[in-house]
């Protein structure tokens, strides 16, 4: 080969790994509707907070660390991040004050990858959650891990803030 295809090929080699270092830093879009709570059959619908101070009915549509009920995640990461300890621990001691409520934790992943890859990554992100909500005293009788894969996306588009939307864990409450 000669020198000059040695250099192009070099620096083409060295502009792709450049552009595939580039970290990009997700924040969830303020707009974006989180899964909020649903009026089938199932949900837990309650009416008022209670006078102790533990958490009581109608708290998972009043207490804004309650409404927060997606965990977002990077890419073909399963780590949860720091933004979303404080919404894990919160949704943890609902379920300590309330043995009686459920939760399915759905995880999710964005387009990119095989089948098979997106729905292990998404139970990896469910069991995350998991695992969080049990480390802040949750029982883990009371939590379901499902995964959707690539399934049931939020966004179509094909671009990273579409993707960054994608790759997430749902909480949702159930009654038992």
């Amino acid at each position: 080969m000669n020198t000059t295809t040695k250099l192009l090929l070099t620096a083409i080699l060295c502009v792709t790994a450049a552009a595939c270092s580039k970290k990009v830093k997700e924040t969830p879009d303020a707009g974006t509707p989180s899964s909020g709570p649903s009026t089938s059959a199932g949900t837990v619908r309650d009416t008022g907070p209670t006078a102790s101070g533990a958490y009581g009915p109608g708290d998972l549509d009043t207490d804004a660390c309650l409404r927060q009920r997606v965990v977002y995640f990077d890419l073909d990461q399963d780590a949860l991040k720091p933004e979303f300890q404080n919404i894990v621990a919160c949704h943890a001691k609902y379920l300590r004050d309330r043995p009686s409520a459920r939760m399915t934790l759905e995880g999710n992943a964005d387009e990119r990858g095989s089948r098979e890859y997106n729905l292990g990554l998404g139970e990896r992100r469910g069991n995350a959650v998991s695992s969080a909500v049990q480390a802040n005293g949750g029982s883990g009788s009371q939590m379901t891990v499902v995964s959707y894969g690539e399934e049931r996306p939020t966004c179509t588009d094909s671009n990273e803030d579409c993707w960054g939307r994608n790759r997430r864990v749902e909480i949702v409450y159930t009654a038992k």
